[in-house]
């Protein structure tokens, strides 16, 4: 709690722009996220039960655990299994809530069991070839959850183009009988129906179509532009260097509260997406456990079980990736006591119908990026960034989510003021910011560059290249299986991707 607070090395600086970007990086993808829990749920949990979800579990975990730079969160692939659990028990007309509640319950329990006996130690068998893949594939969802949103605006708006026929054809049936007006004189009538209905009945023409379509797009690209632009902007020679420095920590808020007014504000002539708010709905309801019976608990033992496989790999993995030796940390790892806190703070959230959260990627390895002091190294005329030491603290994270819970008093404004297309130019960030460092993507890339531009990196100076590429293919290989299981359109087939990812160990 003292580090960079008392003392002569201060960071409080670095720390109020750290606090800053992890409130957004923890709010904004809990309303993406909660949104997208609030359509596959029909309103089970909904926009509020996430930002309370993250605000008491971030909290726990920033107090109690042994590595409170891992940032905790509801993921891509929870909101994907929640929606699988929807369905079964839709299929098989179960209670959700009780049903998510006892898969909540049996997956902490498993989760405690692998964490006292030490089960984290097989994560010594997931080399970075694994690791990377998942990693990968994590930011894979992203952009794919991206598209989704925009492919969906495409198809509410731009397909359908221009309702203001449709909605004078119902005025004209349903509005001018009523005040008496003859519709077949109307129809029969050199002045155009719509001309009409404007100077009879103050009906004017509704336009809701291309243009929301298009602004949407403009505005998801827009985020991704600006905040790629800016968290960019360190490496340019332009402004003092820590004038770059907070502009690089804060490229996240800055684009989204950007597009954010442009969308809702400048441009709110044009109807735009929102996420739903539920005024009257109480937040902290038990879940009926009781009224499974002994068949359905059993069930949601074998589902339980399939997600704690899910927690235990992200949740190490993620782990393993904000402890790497570039980071330069010098306090220890925690990874069974972790794990044990997070089955713990899964187990309260499960009974109250609360999304789950475990470890995230990226916002775990980019908080330990906020808290860096890096410098510039060139090496063979290519620039490398080095991290020389990171201020490990718990205040960032527990300031952050402390301010997430305060946000519940900003529904639904000013925070439905965000459009649902900045929340997808949001992913789009999140996913590219992601791959820097990254090797399999860094590998890929050098199938597009000349020899003679290759990064003077270890493995290429040790390695021939024949060897390097069948092993990317190999790589490329598994994420294609992975993306396969992880985004198919078969429900059932979500659910063992995470056996997917174990079975990646015998092929490295």
């Amino acid at each position: 709690f003292a580090l960079g607070v008392i003392g002569s090395n201060k960071a409080i600086g670095k720390y109020i722009t750290t606090m800053i970007f992890l409130y957004f990086a923890c709010l904004l993808p809990s309303i993406a996220f909660g949104s997208l829990n609030d359509e596959n749920t029909r309103g089970a949990i909904d926009v509020q039960k996430t930002i309370i979800g993250q605000c008491i579990g971030g909290l726990l975990y920033a107090l109690f655990s042994g590595q409170p730079l891992v940032v905790l969160l509801t993921t891509a692939p929870l909101a994907l299994y929640i929606h699988v659990i929807q369905g079964i028990c839709d299929d098989y007309n179960l209670d959700f809530s009780a049903f998510y509640a006892w898969i909540g319950l049996w997956n902490s329990f498993f989760l405690v069991i692998y964490s006292l006996f030490n089960f984290s130690l097989l994560m010594k068998l997931f080399k970075r070839s694994v690791e990377e893949i998942i990693a990968l594939f994590i930011s894979i969802t992203f952009v794919a959850d991206a598209i989704k949103g925009i492919i969906k605006v495409f198809k509410k708006y731009y397909h359908h183009g221009r309702t203001g026929d449709s909605y004078l054809e119902k005025a004209r049936a349903n509005v001018l009988p009523s005040l008496g007006i003859n519709t077949t004189f109307l129809m029969n009538s050199s002045v155009s129906r719509s001309t009409a209905l404007e100077n009879q009945t103050g009906i004017h023409d509704v336009h809701c179509g291309r243009e929301t379509a298009v602004l949407s797009l403009m505005l998801m690209l827009g985020t991704l532009w600006l905040g790629h632009t800016l968290y960019q902007f360190k490496k340019s020679p332009y402004l003092h260097a820590r004038v770059r420095e907070i502009l690089s920590d804060c490229a996240l808020p800055i684009s989204v509260l950007t597009f954010s007014v442009v969308g809702s504000y400048i441009f709110k002539e044009i109807e735009m997406s929102k996420f739903n708010y539920h005024t009257s709905k109480r937040l902290f309801v038990l879940a009926p456990v009781q009224s499974l019976s002994i068949g359905s608990v059993m069930s949601a033992m074998g589902l339980g079980f399939l997600l704690s496989m899910l927690f235990f790999i992200e949740q190490n993995i993620v782990a393993s990736l904000t402890n790497a030796p570039e980071n330069r940390l010098v306090k220890g790892t925690a990874y069974h006591w972790d794990l044990l806190l997070v089955a713990l703070i899964n187990t309260g959230l499960s009974v109250f119908g609360l999304p789950w959260i475990h470890a995230a990627f990226p916002h775990s390895p980019m908080h330990v990026r906020a808290l860096a002091y890096v410098e510039e190294r060139v090496e063979s005329g290519h620039i490398y960034e080095t991290i020389v030491s990171v201020k490990e603290t718990r205040l960032t994270s527990l300031v952050a989510n402390f301010l997430v819970g305060l946000s519940l008093l900003l529904l639904p404004f000013p925070l439905q003021w965000i459009p649902k297309p900045v929340l997808y130019g949001l992913f789009l960030y999140i996913a590219l910011t992601s791959i820097d460092g990254n090797q399999l993507f860094e590998r890929v890339a050098l199938l597009l560059k000349e020899q003679t531009a290759y990064p003077p990196t270890h493995y290429i100076r040790r390695v021939p290249q024949r060897k390097i590429h069948y092993f990317t293919g190999l790589q490329a290989l598994q994420l294609f299986i992975l993306c396969g299981f992880g985004m198919s359109s078969f429900p059932y087939m979500k659910m063992i991707f995470p056996l997917i990812m174990i079975g990646m160990i015998p092929i490295r």
